[in-house]
């Protein structure tokens, strides 16, 4: 009997976030996946052939949007029970993790390749709560002491 591939939630905004997010191929290739991400035309084109959860945005600062993907994340990370959670963000990230680390599944957050001088606030809100918490730049580790540098995706 063989054993499943691990199966990984794979969480992120359209745009840079999810071509950061597609970069990880080496390592999600060999997994089960679930996208979460925005109805837009870059993900349609990236992920035509794979599980995709369309999340509600716009995210930043817009709360009726983060209740709703609240209830997304609470319905989907409950009924797929992945093994794992990774996002890049932005803020779809958050309630996401937060239902992950409820059900103690572990999670890993990736800081934005853009973003060197200063913190994401999605940064700054996953920071607590993930598993493990990597950066693309030497320069992050400065905001986000302990994290794990990776190097860049993009």
């Amino acid at each position: 009997m063989t054993e499943a591939p691990p199966h990984a939630m794979l969480v992120g905004s359209a745009g840079g976030h999810l071509a950061q997010l597609v970069r990880l191929a080496p390592w999600w290739e060999g997994c089960t996946r679930t996208w979460v991400t925005f109805d837009k035309p870059d993900a349609r084109s990236l992920l035509a052939d794979e599980a995709v959860i369309w999340a509600h945005h716009p995210t930043t600062r817009n709360i009726p949007n983060l209740l709703r993907n609240s209830v997304l994340a609470f319905r989907h990370v409950r009924r797929i029970r992945p093994d794992i959670v990774v996002s890049t963000g932005a803020a779809v990230a958050v309630p996401f993790f937060l239902v992950a680390r409820l059900l103690r599944i572990p999670t890993v957050y990736v800081e934005v390749f853009d973003r060197i001088d200063s913190p994401t606030l999605t940064g700054r809100l996953c920071r607590p709560i993930a598993t493990r918490f990597c950066v693309q730049w030497p320069e992050q580790q400065a905001h986000y002491p302990g994290s794990i540098v990776i190097g860049p995706l993009l």
